[in-house]
């Protein structure tokens, strides 16, 4: 377990499930491999990881440069400003880039991050065959229907 840090802050956001051992951060690493796994079996297709941009997205993006992941990852424009954010107070998360402007091909074997909703809307039309991943592990909703949200989640 970390030690806390006391950080000195105007707003303070948190979420009440962070320590719910069903959320165990040991199992984000599998996932992790998985979904590198399947960029590398699937690279005519691109990959799309749903996760809330605040907080989640940078988490996804920190554990996929940790398994050795240095290809660029690409952004919903929804997290542009927040991701940049963290990368401006040091958060180190390698090479991003916006989806828009992309060519459909260029996208082929890529990892996006979005929204969850950004996955049920025209927006992901402009990829290649999408494999649709959500990160949902501290959503409610996957503590009460674990079994059906694991063929859906990351964790």
């Amino acid at each position: 377990m970390r030690a806390v840090e006391v950080v000195p802050c105007d707003v303070f956001i948190t979420r009440p499930l962070s320590a719910c051992r069903c959320f165990s951060s040991r199992r984000c690493g599998g996932e992790i491999k998985i979904l590198l796994a399947s960029v590398a079996l699937f690279p005519e297709r691109a990959h799309l990881v749903g996760a809330y941009s605040l907080g989640k997205a940078q988490r996804v993006i920190a554990l996929i440069r940790a398994a050795g992941y240095d290809a660029p990852i690409y952004l919903h424009g929804a997290m542009e400003k927040i991701t940049h954010y963290y990368e401006s107070r040091g958060v180190a998360l390698g090479d991003l880039r916006l989806v828009r402007g992309m060519k459909k091909a260029d996208l082929a074997g890529t990892i996006t991050l979005a929204p969850p909703i950004g996955h049920v809307d025209v927006w992901t039309r402009r990829f290649p065959d999408p494999v649709r991943r959500v990160c949902v592990g501290l959503d409610a909703g996957a503590v009460r229907g674990r079994a059906s949200a694991a063929s859906n989640c990351l964790w």
